[in-house]
């Protein structure tokens, strides 16, 4: 009984260290994922430069954004399902080579329609590094620590913003839209260190040891039970997703032209957003591991939903950029629970899967979401448009109610 006691306590203790191997799954999707954010905002903080450049109406800058997140689905998709087959960090690499290769051919487009294809190309490989990235990093961390792992890795994400922003401002209007994204290539020098720095996560191994590291997409409809998960994740994630982009692609757009500020404003916004997201991502996977999923997740979706709505009536400056960060915090803070979230409602032979799946379908229908969002900018302003994001946070709120239940403390299958 004695000894019973004191491994159960041993085995809690050393769920409280963190071995190096941990270290370097997180240190290495978190970067993985600060590329992905760094390549798929340059687009957004780029748009007016690119805009003036091609002569593009607003539909088209909206087609641009739709186009990079189609990509990303049908990559999220693919790389997925090889990441279960072949290996978390093996495919990984590619995503990260594809993302570089094709977002470095961006920098010598000769006109839009060159440009559009090479964005839905690198699109492929940003839609495949999330997922990979939120696996490793669930596999490898112990479930009281999960949430607050994976937060991290949505942390990176923010940190390529400000990179993209400072690119953007240092580079792209000195000398171009075409040298932002001609540093897009950089990345492809991560590749080298994240194959010779890491070994799959021993989940995994022991499935592919036992031969049983098959295609298994059908375990995210296995059941009702599941069924209603796996559609209730969707429309979370696409939510998330609708809201993030619609703030960060449309915001220093509408600054730029319906407010009439100098373009360097955008950056000071970007900044200030970005800032309040990453405090809110930090906190929110604290909160997850802390007070459970859902909770979190109604608190904050019903916080940025009225929140949003009187955000967007704001019209100076120093209003937007200050409480920029409030928005930020409540409005992204939530993606610091998404790869927990996700690892936790399925199996091994079908979590990469998952996660890309469910996330970059929600992406997707973020990315058809900019079309409308650009056809209300023209008709009536972008702040009106915006503004209406409020009504997508309360039907995720709905789902997490009805479809999505509790995974805190889950030891993963």
């Amino acid at each position: 009984m004695k000894t019973e006691a004191n491994t159960a306590q041993q085995a809690e203790s050393e769920s409280e260290q963190t071995t190096p191997y941990q270290k370097k799954t997180l240190f290495a999707s978190t970067v993985g994922y600060a590329l992905d954010g760094m390549d798929m905002m340059i687009l957004g903080v780029c748009f007016s430069l690119i805009s003036t450049s091609f002569n593009l109406t607003k539909a088209d800058l909206g087609t641009l954004t739709s186009v990079t997140l189609l990509g990303a689905v049908l990559g999220g998709i693919l790389f997925g399902v090889l990441a279960d087959k072949y290996g978390r960090v093996r495919v990984f690499s590619w995503t990260i080579l594809i993302f570089s290769f094709f977002t470095g051919l961006c920098a010598i487009s000769p006109n839009y329609e060159c440009f559009l294809i090479f964005r839905f190309l690198s699109g492929l490989g940003l839609g495949g590094e999330f997922g990979i990235g939120m696996t490793l990093v669930s596999e490898s961390w112990p479930k009281n620590k999960r949430s607050r792992a994976t937060s991290i890795v949505a942390l990176g994400f923010q940190v390529g913003i400000i990179l993209a922003a400072l690119t953007v401002n240092f580079i792209g209007e000195i000398y171009g839209w075409r040298w932002a994204f001609a540093m897009g290539v950089l990345p492809a020098l991560f590749v080298a260190w994240t194959r010779k720095g890491l070994k799959e996560p021993e989940i995994w191994q022991n499935l592919k040891n036992q031969n049983k590291n098959k295609i298994a997409i059908g375990k995210l409809f296995k059941n009702p039970r599941t069924i209603a998960t796996t559609i209730g994740l969707t429309i979370a994630c696409a939510v998330q997703n609708f809201g993030f982009y619609g703030l960060m692609v449309w915001m220093p757009n509408m600054i730029a032209t319906e407010l009439k500020l100098p373009f360097k404003n955008t950056m000071f916004w970007t900044i200030s957003t970005t800032i309040g997201m990453s405090l809110g991502i930090l906190i929110f996977g604290w909160l997850c591991d802390k007070f459970g999923r859902r909770p979190s997740y109604i608190l904050f979706l019903f916080v940025s939903a009225v929140s949003i709505w009187f955000y967007f009536q704001q019209t100076d400056m120093v209003i937007l950029i200050i409480f920029g960060s409030v928005i930020g915090f409540f409005v992204n803070g939530m993606m610091g629970g998404y790869g927990a979230l996700l690892a936790e409602h399925y199996p091994t032979d079908a979590r990469s899967s998952a996660e890309n799946i469910i996330f970059n379908i929600g992406r997707g229908l973020a990315g058809v979401s900019q079309v409308l969002i650009a056809y209300l900018a023209t008709v009536y302003s972008i702040s009106y448009a915006l503004a209406l994001l409020s009504a997508a946070y309360l039907l995720s709120a709905a789902a997490f109610v009805f479809l999505i239940p509790e995974t805190k403390g889950k030891a993963l299958e």
